[in-house]
């Protein structure tokens, strides 16, 4: 069910459960939401453990939901046992580790809306409000599509088709400019950058 798509707009998250809500409210709120909009979901454990709540340990277990609309990475309304939201893959990769700065990225969350569009990037900011206000606190976001602090659908609009853009000159370039066979990484952004300077100063003699 995980989907993971190369760069474009992201909402990035963090917080905590509150306390004093029902993680079962909330897991059965979204799989109705989930059911209405036909996205695949799938529910975690619906009980936080009585003990080790906003504790640093927290024991191997996911608790919370995610889903996938279409065209959309994951989104993981999930939390650990202490209550900080984190998600599978995130307590794979970070759970054990004993590096304080990797620690901070168990909590750190993403979903990239790019190819799902701007009324899925919309509806997700929505739902995310309305579970803040209910479920969450301490609560961050940072939308790439800026219409989490703004409610400006134009602006949403027009960010997403600046990175449309991006995205249709950054495929025409893999295309007219592939990897030769051998070639390392650097030696392949040296010589794009190459082309990029070598063009830079044909423009520049044409305005001439």
């Amino acid at each position: 069910m995980l989907q993971i798509y190369p760069m474009g707009i992201t909402l990035h998250y963090s917080g905590r459960f509150n306390e004093q809500a029902s993680l079962a409210h909330l897991v059965a709120e979204v799989t109705d939401i989930a059911e209405i909009y036909g996205w695949p979901y799938y529910v975690f454990e619906t009980t936080f453990p009585t003990v080790g709540f906003n504790a640093d340990r927290v024991n191997n277990s996911i608790y919370g939901i995610c889903f996938t609309p279409a065209g959309c990475e994951t989104v993981d309304i999930c939390f650990l046992s202490n209550g900080r939201m984190s998600s599978v893959m995130n307590l794979e990769l970070y759970g054990n580790t004993a590096v304080k700065k990797y620690r901070e990225y168990l909590y750190m969350l993403s979903v990239k809306t790019q190819y799902a569009g701007c009324d899925t990037h919309m509806l997700l900011v929505h739902l995310l409000k309305y579970l803040e206000s209910r479920y969450f606190k301490n609560f961050k976001v940072i939308d790439e599509g800026y219409y989490w602090d703004s409610g400006d659908e134009k602006l949403l609009q027009e960010t997403f088709a600046q990175y449309n853009e991006l995205l249709k000159l950054t495929g025409n370039a893999l295309r007219k400019h592939p990897m030769k066979p051998g070639e390392t990484i650097q030696a392949y952004f040296d010589r794009i950058l190459s082309l990029s300077h070598a063009r830079a100063q044909k423009n520049l003699h044409k305005g001439r």
